[in-house]
């Protein structure tokens, strides 16, 4: 392997070890590769062109300068989040290298990134819920999409790319099921509720098969208006669009019915591990997060448990 293209193509092998290894989805997969081209950017400007050839003080000096860079205004350039995606993704590249025998040790294995407080979901109440569920107006094809789109969001507590990736194959509403496929590729069956599939039975009736006569057959259960497969980016303005009509504008991000529906199941007394099962996450810990109360509700559970509370 000549030197000079000694990092470009172990960057390229630890993308496909990303893609092939570990299914990583291609959202996550850009992540990485943004991380890792500035890191590579640092690194040539260093004149590092060898995985081989960078020491621990190379990676240090690096998650320096992003600590310290600074805009224009004389703000941090990049947020400690920011950091820390970047620090996991340099680390994970460097123990690809050794483990592929690309080199010998990792510069990177005592690098730490920036501690980052983990925030609670910031859920709406059901009787927000109920209101942005209920701020799609009209009866029209769009409509009903619509109202399909914000009921299996919250029903079934799908990621936004999940939901736009739901063909009709993957319906089941006699039994009131879903096939999902989440992050890597990995498929779950997702239960939905009656209000859920009234308003995907009605899109699939009544509102699909306008939109599809508009554009091209293709098995994508959400369509945008010219017939084709409905995107993340179309999705969310839906979401967003309803949000601002609901009075809730500057409370929703993509993540807010998901959040919003474990919130709910486990505040009724869900297991969590069947939320666990739910969301399609890999590790409990990452549910648990939802388990936190907030304060007004810890303040209402003491009044009402605490024998001296009232006193």
């Amino acid at each position: 392997m000549a030197p000079a293209d000694a990092l470009a193509t172990s960057l390229d092998e630890y993308d496909t070890w990303l893609r092939v290894e570990r299914g990583l989805a291609a959202n996550s997969r850009s992540a990485y590769r943004r991380d890792l081209r500035r890191y590579a950017e640092y690194l040539r400007r260093g004149g590092g062109t060898d995985p081989a050839s960078v020491s621990e003080e190379v990676v240090a000096a690096y998650v320096d300068e992003m600590r310290e860079a600074r805009r224009d205004d004389g703000r941090p350039r990049y947020a400690p989040s920011s950091i820390a995606r970047a620090v996991a993704a340099l680390r994970s590249y460097h123990r690809f290298c050794v483990e592929e025998g690309l080199v010998d040790s990792d510069p990177s294995e005592d690098i730490g990134g920036p501690r980052v407080p983990q925030g609670i979901p910031k859920a709406l109440t059901e009787e927000e819920v109920g209101a942005l569920l209920d701020a799609v107006p009209g009866d029209g094809p769009r409509a009903q999409r619509d109202r399909a789109i914000l009921e299996t969001l919250y029903a079934g507590g799908l990621r936004i790319s999940e939901l736009v990736g739901l063909e009709l194959a993957d319906l089941d509403l006699r039994n009131g099921i879903v096939r999902v496929f989440g992050k890597g590729s990995k498929e779950r069956v997702v239960p939905v509720g009656r209000s859920a599939r009234s308003a995907l039975t009605e899109y699939l009736e009544r509102g699909r098969p306008a939109l599809e006569r508009t554009g091209r057959r293709n098995d994508a259960v959400f369509l945008n208006a010219r017939g084709g497969p409905l995107t993340r980016q179309g999705a969310w303005l839906i979401v967003r669009s309803a949000g601002d009509r609901a009075g809730l504008r500057g409370r929703l991000y993509p993540h807010v019915l998901r959040h919003s529906c474990a919130t709910h199941m486990l505040d009724h007394g869900a297991d969590i591990r069947v939320v666990q099962e739910l969301l399609g996450h890999a590790s409990l810990s990452t549910t648990q997060v939802y388990t936190r109360v907030s304060p007004e509700r810890l303040r209402a559970v003491y009044d009402i448990a605490h024998p001296r509370a009232r006193r």
